[in-house]
């Protein structure tokens, strides 16, 4: 399995990885999670795919996505948006609870959200919780390349505590809550890069 950053800097150089990625959401989040997203041409996006953003892959050498997921800057904006645990906050989605998230959504080049995490059904069981490490550590990885110290977002509890278990520096950021069927929980990721 390879591990990709994107960017819109360098999505010319990948081929059909990034289109392979929102294809790979839609597969995941539209047609297996019945969530109701915005998609188009059996694609999912939303307001966050935008220039100050990066894509995670990790993919086999035919750039079949195995699991992806998103970094967005807490500096972002785009229109009314931001990023999506302040816009929570802020009430401007439906689909997430104002309280998320125990602190004030914070906005600092030191912090960037991980979003649209996901491990696709092709992955075998046996195979699943390597690859989404292998993500985890890879959106680490970017994320220090970035400049960030902490990663914020909301993910399935029982995956933080795997993450806790497998070394990651995680911590619940938020109340364990609800959200579309999930129990999920916001959390904060030490970013900060181990000395040793």
């Amino acid at each position: 399995m390879q591990a990709t950053t994107l960017s819109f800097s360098n999505i010319h150089m990948h081929g059909e990885l990034f289109r392979n990625i929102f294809r790979a959401r839609h597969d995941v989040f539209v047609a297996r999670n019945k969530w109701s997203l915005t998609n188009a041409d059996g694609m999912e996006y939303d307001q966050y795919d935008t220039p100050a953003s990066r894509w995670i892959a990790i993919h086999d050498e035919n750039q079949k996505v195995m699991a992806g997921g998103r970094l967005t800057p807490t500096t972002a904006k785009n229109g009314i948006y931001s990023y999506m645990i302040r816009d929570a906050q802020f009430g401007l989605l439906d689909s997430i609870p104002e309280n998320i998230m125990d602190e004030v959504a914070p906005v600092s080049t030191d912090v960037w959200e991980g979003t649209r995490i996901f491990v696709t059904q092709d992955v075998p069981g046996k195979q699943r919780f390597r690859i989404h490490m292998q993500l985890v550590q890879q959106m680490i990885s970017a994320a220090q390349d970035l400049g960030a110290k902490r990663i914020i977002g909301i993910i399935p509890h029982t995956m933080c505590k795997a993450g806790k278990r497998m070394g990651v520096d995680i911590r619940e950021a938020g109340p364990v809550m609800d959200i579309d069927g999930q129990t999920n929980v916001c959390v904060s990721i030490n970013a900060t890069p181990k000395i040793h």
